[in-house]
């Protein structure tokens, strides 16, 4: 059984990737992996979503306006806004884009994230979420006690697909599913997605992979009336009508001989 979604637990997120372990170097891999990943994302407006999200590079997304969103003031740049992730100030379907990288992880109402995301997305928007996975070596040894795990004890570590069924109960298809990175982000070590094992772990075992990322696509399809094909045939009803007798008979009337 999952544990619930909401939680009543005060979840202290980080605010910069250095109090991650190794923290830098995961940014440099997230960024990576999201290169092709934006390329697809296409409108006006972008909405990084948290403190982490704020700091990632989205070099090779096509929409220029970049907004970041943080509930604190801690970060830097000219483009942002202080609310919290569960009560989004846009107005409704004005955003094309959002970036959620490890928010949900480090919330305590992840379905208010996502629902606020989903009334402010436009339709054909996309929202992209980067995640832990529980089911990885991360999600093992964040366990062990020391000092280095205690960011990660504090990580929520949604699975892939729970975070798929909660986008598909919103109506989003999801276009791109991807694991990635096999560490069990404590120890000091170099992380390269460009390593032989690396690469050999990415193609036979990906379902233990250390992150994942999930694009969803907000699908809207507009209600029409269907005409029917089918036509009722008119409903025949007699009327009084008079008819000749030939001879010098009278004309009488087709209602009374039909008495």
């Amino acid at each position: 059984m999952f544990k619930p979604a909401l939680t009543n637990k005060d979840i202290v997120a980080p605010h910069l990737w250095d109090e991650l372990p190794s923290g830098l170097q995961l940014k440099s891999v997230i960024e990576k992996q999201l290169q092709p990943v934006t390329e697809q994302c296409f409108g006006y407006h972008l909405v990084k979503l948290g403190h982490l999200s704020h700091l990632l590079d989205l070099k090779s997304c096509q929409i220029s306006h970049k907004v970041a969103q943080t509930s604190s003031d801690t970060t830097q740049g000219t483009s942002h806004i202080l609310a919290k992730s569960t009560a989004l100030p846009y107005a409704e379907k004005s955003v094309d884009a959002f970036v959620l990288g490890l928010e949900l992880d480090f919330s305590t109402d992840p379905h208010q994230i996502l629902r606020e995301m989903d009334r402010c997305l436009v339709p054909n928007g996309h929202v992209i979420i980067i995640g832990f996975n529980p089911y990885s070596m991360a999600g093992i040894t964040r366990w062990i006690p020391v000092k280095k795990a205690q960011v990660l004890r504090r990580a929520r570590f949604f699975s892939r697909g729970r975070v798929k069924d909660w986008l598909s109960l919103l109506g989003y298809q999801v276009t791109v599913e991807q694991s990635f990175l096999f560490s069990d982000l404590i120890l000091d070590r170099n992380l390269s997605l460009d390593s032989k094992i690396q690469r050999l772990t990415q193609k036979y075992f990906a379902y233990f992979a250390s992150l994942y990322v999930i694009v969803g696509k907000k699908r809207e399809f507009p209600l029409s009336l269907i005409k029917s094909v089918w036509k009722p045939a008119p409903k025949f009803s007699p009327v009084g009508a008079s008819m000749r007798i030939s001879g010098n008979d009278t004309i009488k009337s087709a209602t009374e001989s039909m008495r």
